[in-house]
């Protein structure tokens, strides 16, 4: 799996982002770097896609996991102290 890390690389790649004209005044205004807000905007919706897509690719082993829970209980349940 990739780093997951991505932001603390120091390389840049520059590109081109179309934003509404009105939230970059909006931006400029109140100081907002808005190269750090749109990477950190990036980062989380990066994050989220792969926390999606990992769920998505161990579904079955997540439902299988709950299903033997639920016939067996938790394995080490005796030990539980609340």
């Amino acid at each position: 799996m990739p780093d997951t890390n991505v932001t603390a690389t120091n390389t840049r790649r520059a590109t081109n982002v179309t934003l509404p004209e009105a939230l970059v005044s909006m931006a400029k205004a109140l100081g907002v770097n808005i190269s750090q807000a749109s990477e950190a905007g990036l980062a989380a919706a990066v994050k989220k896609a792969r926390e999606q897509k990992w769920l998505e690719e161990n579904k079955d082993a997540i439902e299988a996991y709950n299903r033997h829970v639920e016939e067996h209980g938790l394995t080490l349940e005796k030990y539980r102290t609340f």
